[in-house]
């Protein structure tokens, strides 16, 4: 009880940090993570805010587990539900900022938080995040991960930025940095079960 407790915990102090590092990185206006490029184009194109579309285009890729056999846990339909919902929250809570040393700090924040978070919400073990459960599937039936991933992620990355959304260096700064982060958070903050209790294969968001 207390060792699932912990993971509960953890799991959403991770979704929680992650949406802050989402809010975090659109108020920075360097540039956002490709799929916050999807995300925030399409609210500048067809309105809504940008959690709301996190939630659409989390609940949207979810269908397309179904022909791909993919099971969720309480992990993914809780990153589908919850990242856009702490995401919104922060952009409504975090002060607005002008300066570039700001903006800077701003940056730099998310993309640490993001990797800490990531390390939180994967390594309690509750199942992938809706994502990275399409480019596992995906590579199931035998395309390589690396083509799988960069595929999706440069096509999202197109089509926010054709709708508006903000790319600059600090989508490239992520893009460099998130993977080294999450190798060093995600065995960090890896719970452990019993061997009865296996934990459920989980790759970021």
């Amino acid at each position: 009880m207390v060792l699932l407790l912990r993971r509960l915990v953890q799991l959403y102090i991770g979704l929680a940090l992650y949406g802050l590092g989402i809010a975090l990185q659109v108020s920075s206006t360097l540039g956002n993570d490709p799929w916050d490029v999807f995300h925030q184009g399409l609210s500048r194109t067809f309105g809504l805010s940008i959690g709301t579309w996190i939630i659409i285009a989390g609940a949207a890729v979810m269908l397309a587990w179904i022909p791909l056999r993919q099971r969720p846990g309480l992990g993914t339909i809780s990153n589908v539900v919850l990242v856009g919902v702490f995401a919104d929250a922060g952009l409504r809570l975090l002060p607005e900022v002008h300066s570039p040393a700001a903006r800077w700090a701003y940056l730099i924040a998310a993309i640490l938080i993001g990797g800490f978070a990531t390390g939180c919400y994967i390594g309690a073990g509750f199942g992938p995040g809706p994502r990275d459960g399409l480019m596992t599937g995906l590579a199931a039936r035998g395309h390589s991960v690396r083509v799988v991933r960069t595929s999706i992620e440069v096509g999202v990355l197109a089509v926010g930025w054709l709708l508006g959304g903000t790319v600059g260096i600090g989508t490239l700064l992520y893009a460099v940095a998130i993977g080294p982060l999450a190798h060093v958070f995600i065995p960090a903050l890896r719970i452990r079960l019993p061997e009865a209790e296996p934990a459920a294969s989980c790759q970021a968001a």
